[in-house]
């Protein structure tokens, strides 16, 4: 029957050929019109190139669709004049849907020899949606043998390539089995186990298809393809597939894409230029596209486009909830968060995932289902899309702004999600040796703040070691962009991994040891190329900033994260805050310091107390480093004996002798809160606001009552860290605050 049928397919196109001049003719009108809308001063010249070659397009059409028996095509200049419009009309605006069915058919058929046959499948590059009619007409031909092994393959891979672009799908899945049987030929199995790949859904799982395939393996070996499906097809039906398959793999199925996929992203982005219909069609949005069709195709674009007709018979009502009682509800028909909620129970996922990266709705439910065979699906797709799209490890770069488009969608959808993609980290790991830190600087750095947390020992040498390479011989930009994604890298691990205070925490331990471990590793990291950075910046403020914002969320682990880690900075960024030029710098470390307190302070209490873990008490070293710091601030800001009383190693102490010889006057003063390089402008204006009349700026005046006066007139200008600080850590200050809070209250 199937024979049959074949052989009347190019008999009914014959038939409708009418029909198909009419409708081409509506879309070389409609494609003007929409042209005009746009720029029509600069497509005034080009819609009659287009008009020419449209028209040119019907009468090729029409010739292959008529032509009989086998024809030749040397010495034949009709049809060579024919494929020449065909294909400079293709690579030019793509084909209309209308084309696809009669091209797809002559191909297939056998009529002409295989150069003209190649040369058809190569020039069906789409200008909008590919009808699934035509697909299923076209795959009745593979039935009857007419075409060779080579067209049949050529079919496969643009098959493949064009996936997104075909407007529906059902008819196609009904056609799984068939596709499967193509299997045992040795050449095809690859470009069906992909294309199989993008259709399998759980009811295709069947016993005796897990065992074709265990067959297959054990007659050809561990085939990435074959991989590839059975551990799809393993997390549909664990308990069928019994075998231990390779968790991770660099490449998953071949490159399939061919001839495509330049013509497709030119067409992508001539259209987009000129006609707000390819628009619609296309990704929907004025960004430039990609090369790789498969990640920012949205299916709900060429699925809307083509459920128009159905909305406008059966009510846009209807056609919303048709799908709420059947088995399973259409992710193209999904356009709000209350028809996923209805429907959350009867949702598929696309065979293409790439399009979920662009889909919020999808990602939601991505993130309700936790559907591991989703992320086997997303991690295969998107590990083979970085691997081959990387810029960076090819030897030209032609597509960088493409690529850096790509990273982009990846980060944002890891954001909605909270979590980072393993396939990312990856890349990741693979890549930065060879970064050179300039290309896609900001989308590189912004993925490396969602690396997943683990135990892995090989972070120091895959990460820490080629950042720091870069970081040493870079810009100071990129230092503090370094710094600041490192900053929400730790964010994002202690956000992904708050204990909670009422769990048991002895089933827990080891996992909790390892996240002590792995922030640790990083936390020291961060210090010694901060350090480091310092010294190479002179001290620069603006990288100081960065630095102490990220020791912002180390003094806080305790109490914010419930995370038993608290690591001082190390003296080579303490130091230089306390010392700095900058209020803003001295103002964030004095609120730093004050937090560290605030954390210690709880963590005693809690040992004390017995609420926490025994096995996680803070050493004593951590006690002894904030304690030497403090001295050295108090010592600083307040009672102007740094020099004496600092006893930090790599501190601020000298000998009475060493001072002298500096022959600067009142220098056991000049790091109080008076003299300080940081608040000496304050000192003036307080100055000239309390004397008016006194020119000399006589900064000894500041002393007893004015002391406590010029305190409030810091604490009004913005300095709460330095008041926070002032407050917790000097005892007289403390009691006063304390009384005047009771006064207030009473």
């Amino acid at each position: 029957m199937q024979r049959r049928q074949s052989s009347k397919a190019p008999r009914q196109s014959l038939q409708g050929h009418h029909k198909s001049q009419t409708d081409l003719s509506a879309w070389r009108k409609r494609g003007r019109t929409d042209s005009e809308k746009g720029l029509q001063n600069q497509q005034s010249v080009n819609d009659q190139k287009y008009d020419s070659q449209e028209g040119s397009l019907e009468q090729a059409l029409s010739y292959l669709e008529k032509v009989q028996g086998c024809v030749a095509l040397k010495k034949n200049s009709v049809l060579q004049k024919h494929l020449n419009t065909l294909e400079s009309t293709a690579l030019e605006q793509g084909l209309p849907p209308e084309g696809f069915e009669i091209l797809l058919n002559v191909a297939l058929s056998g009529k002409f020899a295989d150069t003209v046959n190649t040369r058809l499948l190569k020039s069906l590059i789409p200008a909008s949606v590919i009808p699934e009619s035509s697909v299923v007409t076209a795959v009745s031909w593979l039935c009857v043998s007419k075409c060779s092994g080579n067209i049949q393959l050529l079919f496969l891979k643009w098959l493949i390539t064009v996936f997104d672009f075909i407007d529906h799908k059902e008819q196609l899945h009904a056609l799984y089995g068939f596709f499967f049987s193509f299997l045992q030929d040795e050449k095809m199995c690859p470009y069906v186990c992909h294309l199989l790949y993008l259709l399998t859904r759980k009811e295709n799982v069947k016993p005796f298809r897990i065992r074709s395939l265990l067959d297959l393996q054990a007659k050809m070996g561990m085939q990435s393809h074959l991989q590839a499906l059975l551990s799809l097809y393993k997390l549909f039906c664990p308990d069928q597939v019994t075998i231990t398959l390779s968790g991770k793999m660099k490449s998953y199925f071949k490159n399939s894409e061919g001839p495509w996929k330049a013509a497709i992203t030119a067409v992508r982005q001539r259209n987009q230029g000129t006609s707000p219909l390819s628009q619609a069609v296309f990704l929907g949005t004025s960004q430039p596209q990609s090369r790789k069709r498969k990640w920012n195709a949205q299916l709900v674009i060429p699925a809307t486009s083509t459920n128009t007709n159905n909305l406008e018979e059966e009510g846009e009502e209807n056609s919303v909830y048709l799908y709420s009682s059947s088995r399973s509800f259409p992710v193209e028909q999904l356009q709000t968060f209350p028809q996923l909620l209805q429907n959350i129970h009867h949702l598929e996922f696309p065979s293409q995932m790439g399009s979920v990266l662009t889909n919020p709705l999808l990602l939601h439910y991505m993130n309700c289902v936790k559907d591991e065979s989703i992320y086997l699906r997303l991690y295969y797709w998107m590990g083979q899309m970085l691997q081959e799209e990387c810029t960076w490890c090819v030897v030209d770069k032609p597509h960088e702004e493409e690529f850096r488009s790509f990273l982009e969608t990846i980060y944002k959808a890891e954001c909605l999600l909270q979590e980072g993609f393993s396939a990312c980290e990856e890349f990741l790991y693979k890549t930065l040796p060879l970064w050179d830190g300039v290309c896609c600087r900001s989308e590189i750095l912004k993925l490396v703040s969602w690396i997943p947390l683990s135990s892995s020992s090989d972070i120091k040498s895959y990460l820490y070691d080629p950042l720091a390479q870069l970081f040493f011989t870079s810009s100071i930009y990129f230092k503090c962009s370094v710094l600041e994604s490192l900053k929400e890298l730790l964010q994002n691990w202690l956000n992904c991994n708050v204990i909670q205070v009422d769990l048991e925490f002895s089933s827990l331990n080891t996992t909790l040891s390892g996240l002590v471990n792995v922030v640790a590793e990083l936390v020291h990291f961060v210090g010694w190329i901060s350090t480091v950075a310092l010294r190479l910046e002179n001290n620069s403020t603006f990288l100081m900033y960065f630095i102490l914002d990220f020791y912002e969320t180390v003094c806080d682990m305790y109490l914010k994260y419930n995370l038993p880690l608290l690591i001082m900075p190390p003296a080579g960024v303490f130091y230089p805050a306390l010392l700095s030029m900058d209020s803003v710098n001295l103002n964030q470390l004095c609120y730093i310091m004050y937090r560290y307190r605030t954390n210690l302070v709880a963590a005693k209490e809690n040992e004390l107390n017995k609420k926490k873990i025994p096995q996680f008490k803070f050493s004593n070293q951590t006690y002894q480093e904030y304690n030497k710091y403090i001295i050295a601030m108090v010592g600083c800001l307040w009672t102007s004996s740094a020099f004496q009383k600092d006893m930090h190693s790599q501190g601020l102490r000298m000998d009475d002798k060493l001072l002298s010889k500096t022959a600067v006057k009142e220098i056991k003063n000049s790091f109080n809160i008076v003299y300080h390089p940081a608040l000496m402008g304050y000192s003036v204006q307080f100055l000239q606001q309390v004397c008016p009349d006194d020119t000399t700026l006589n900064f000894k005046l500041i002393k007893g009552k004015k002391w406590d006066w010029y305190l409030e007139y810091l604490y009004s200008q913005g300095l709460k860290g330095l008041k926070v600080f002032i407050e917790s850590s000097i005892s007289r200050v403390s009691q006063a605050s304390r009384s005047k809070a009771g006064n207030v209250e009473a």
